[in-house]
């Protein structure tokens, strides 16, 4: 017999191989053979890590433009705003012509007639009016034409301040959810500020002061309630249009403005001080 006091290795020695090998503090190893790589699985793996790859890249890139838009619209908050078209014309080296001005030295009939003709439930929603949207999405999926317009104050001054000024199929996608964010960041006086020192009223007119200087020759704190009309039913397509000399279709667009206009005070209490 072997005695317990003998050494370790005498005792070792009459074990199997397997136990002998995991006595010695090494896992026993069994006689196997990797497979080896195939041409296509080597492809599959070279596509995953190519994938994975793009996938870091696209989050990195998510996050960078979500982290500007964040800045952007703090920044925005508390200093005068530009808009992607007026970055686009200075970096092209195109004049731009636009005097930021408060709200209060605005003609309160501007302020009314631009809301009554962009969105005449801004006081109403929270950004996005989702009764208007609604009503554009079902005449969409019924296959007829509509005229309304879903988008607000809101969504337009995101698209002007925080997106390129190009045209694209998904942009709404992006202005809904910030549009949201800009009326809970801003409110509604400076998003409207906003709006109106920066919308487009003319090749490189930015802004009410700007428009009311441009086509009528005065501060946007005296224009009366028909140049506010006027400038008001250019908006839409302001580089076809003008404010001084309206053709048939915008002098009456502007009566219609006008008109709307006058009962506004009603719906406008989201705007006093």
């Amino acid at each position: 017999m072997i005695r317990s006091d003998e050494p370790n290795f005498c005792r070792n020695a009459l074990l199997p191989r397997d136990r002998r090998v995991a006595a010695a503090g090494r896992p026993a190893t069994s006689r196997s053979f990797a497979t080896p790589a195939t041409p296509q699985s080597r492809l599959e793996a070279e596509t995953m890590r190519i994938v994975a790859r793009m996938l870091r890249w696209l989050i990195a890139i998510a996050l960078a433009i979500v982290t500007l838009w964040a800045t952007a619209i703090l920044f925005y908050a508390v200093t005068p705003a530009v808009s992607t078209l007026m970055l686009a014309r200075w970096a092209t080296f195109q004049p731009v012509e636009r005097e930021w001005i408060p709200l209060q030295r605005i003609s309160p009939y501007l302020v009314a007639a631009v809301v009554s003709s962009e969105d005449a439930r801004f006081c109403a929603h929270g950004g996005v009016d989702w009764t208007e949207l609604r009503a554009v999405v079902v005449d969409a999926l019924n296959g007829e034409g509509s005229g309304r317009g879903a988008s607000t104050i809101a969504m337009q001054t995101v698209k002007n301040t925080l997106l390129a000024p190009w045209r694209a199929s998904a942009r709404k996608a992006v202005e809904i959810p910030l549009a949201v964010v800009v009326d809970k960041v801003w409110g509604k006086r400076r998003t409207l500020e906003i709006y109106l020192n920066v919308a487009e009223w003319g090749e490189g007119v930015f802004g009410a002061q700007a428009a009311s200087r441009r086509w009528f020759g005065k501060d946007a704190a005296a224009l009366s309630p028909r140049e506010a009309s006027l400038l008001a039913a250019i908006l839409p397509n302001p580089l076809q249009r003008r404010a001084d000399r309206p053709n048939r279709g915008v002098a009456a667009k502007a009566s219609r403005v006008q008109a709307m206009a006058r009962g506004a005070d009603a719906w406008l209490g989201c705007l006093r001080p």
